[in-house]
């Protein structure tokens, strides 16, 4: 016993890093439990261990009375004596009840006790040593799989990544070797749990401080970040120093930092978007490659909504795979950001298709819908109808071709109208002005 208990301090002390003199405590206070059903009740019962030597006692304080027989509570005054000369009845005296079958059975019982009591040791020290750790990264190595994660190994203690802090299309396997994100230390029902991340949009964050000098001294600040993880991460930088680009700090010289994080993200899609405090530059810059006109964004202050007029051509881009750009973005700037079709010019055209249908309508002396029909087969206009046949206007409007012809003979005359009153005016430009009313010269 005395060597198994040697050699299970040698390891806790040098693998785990618990203290001797913790270990001896808490080996006595299993011991004492053991103990009992081998010594019996004896009265104030403790069990000491010599920490260098291993060798263990276990200790009564009893009673000194007069003369009687010695049991669990009481001694004789003559054997007191020859354990502490000077003792008198009354007094308390340590005496060594070590049974002698305290071996086997009793160390039996106290190794799995004292294991217990050390795994609650090693469990203290986790939650001391990483309780003002949450945020930071640690590097870890997978060591096996459970129903509740990943079970990372991390040196002297092990961390849980669960599935829902797992990254999407992350595969990970025993021995695997990477940085992971320290979320919380929490204390459940087994004692302190190192709770681990690489879906955590803080783990982007604090790479972008490990890698951006500027971050770390202060000079460019992360303002806000948006991810969603194994996808795209969206970073909004800014700088208080107007001489520095936060950007292309945090991007570095051909792109050697932002692609350094990238790498530990396997390939995630990193956006770096300049802070600015109005809503409209920001939902531009963030919405991009979509390219929007700052006049197509409405701001609606009281909701903090964005609506975003987009091309159509553009709008695919805007709103992302999945609406993923757009989400992102909303998340980014904290304001419900809408992207919608822009149908400005849409409407625009369809203005200027109803007013030709009505003028062709007042023109040809026909109805609105016949009107609507011939612009809608591309007679939109008086000059293209008089390039038509009498037979094609007729067809179109589900007419005969006397009225097909007579359609085209009206607009043919309109044309020519219109085409002898351009003549005339631009004959009367060009007349030179009578002697009549040429200005007078001084004689």
């Amino acid at each position: 016993m005395t060597s198994d208990l040697l050699a299970l301090m040698e390891y806790y002390e040098k693998e785990k890093g618990i203290d001797r003199a913790v270990m001896v405590e808490a080996i006595e206070s299993a011991l004492l439990a053991a103990s009992r059903r081998s010594v019996g009740p004896a009265r104030e019962l403790q069990v000491r261990i010599d920490p260098a030597k291993g060798k263990i006692r276990a200790i009564a304080r009893l009673i000194v009375v007069e003369s009687g027989k010695p049991n669990y509570e009481q001694i004789p005054l003559a054997m007191a004596r020859r354990i502490k000369a000077d003792a008198e009845v009354g007094d308390e005296v340590e005496v060594e009840v070590t049974p002698k079958d305290f071996g086997r059975i009793a160390a039996q019982t106290a190794k799995q006790a004292i294991n217990q009591r050390l795994r609650q040791a090693e469990k203290e020290m986790i939650y001391e040593e990483f309780k003002d750790r949450a945020g930071d990264i640690v590097q870890g190595t997978v060591r096996r799989f459970d129903k509740e994660g990943v079970v990372i190994d991390l040196g002297r203690f092990e961390g849980l990544m669960p599935a829902r802090e797992k990254v999407p299309g992350e595969d990970y396997h025993v021995g695997d070797r990477f940085r992971v994100y320290v979320v919380a230390v929490e204390n459940g029902p087994r004692g302190p749990e190192i709770i681990l991340s690489r879906s955590h949009p803080n783990f982007v964050r604090r790479l972008f401080e490990f890698e951006v000098s500027e971050i770390a001294d202060r000079s460019v600040e992360i303002r806000s970040i948006a991810r969603e993880a194994g996808y795209r991460t969206k970073i909004a930088a800014w700088s208080p120093d107007p001489k520095i680009d936060p950007v292309g700090a945090c991007v570095g010289l051909r792109g050697a930092r932002v692609k350094n994080i990238v790498r530990e993200l396997n390939n995630e899609k990193v956006d770096v978007i300049r802070w600015v405090d109005d809503p409209v530059e920001m939902v531009i810059e963030s919405l991009k490659p979509a390219v929007i006109e700052p006049g197509k964004v409405t701001v609606e202050e009281g909701e903090r909504r964005l609506i975003v007029r987009v091309r159509e051509d553009d709008l695919s881009k805007a709103i992302g795979t999945r609406g993923r750009n757009a989400r992102l973005t909303a998340r980014l700037m904290g304001w419900d950001v809408r992207v919608v079709k822009d149908e400005t010019k849409h409407e625009k055209f369809e203005a200027r298709v109803s007013e030709a249908e009505g003028t062709l309508a007042s023109q040809l002396g026909i109805s609105e819908e016949q009107a609507n029909i011939l612009v809608d087969t591309g007679m939109n206009s008086l000059e293209v109808i008089t390039t038509c046949l009498a037979s094609d206007i007729a067809e179109a409007l589900g007419r005969t071709e006397e009225e097909g012809a007579a359609i085209l003979e009206k607009a043919k005359s309109l044309v020519a109208d219109r085409a002898a009153a351009k003549a005339a005016a631009a004959a009367a430009d060009e007349q030179p002005p009578s002697e009549d009313s040429q200005p007078e010269t001084a004689s």
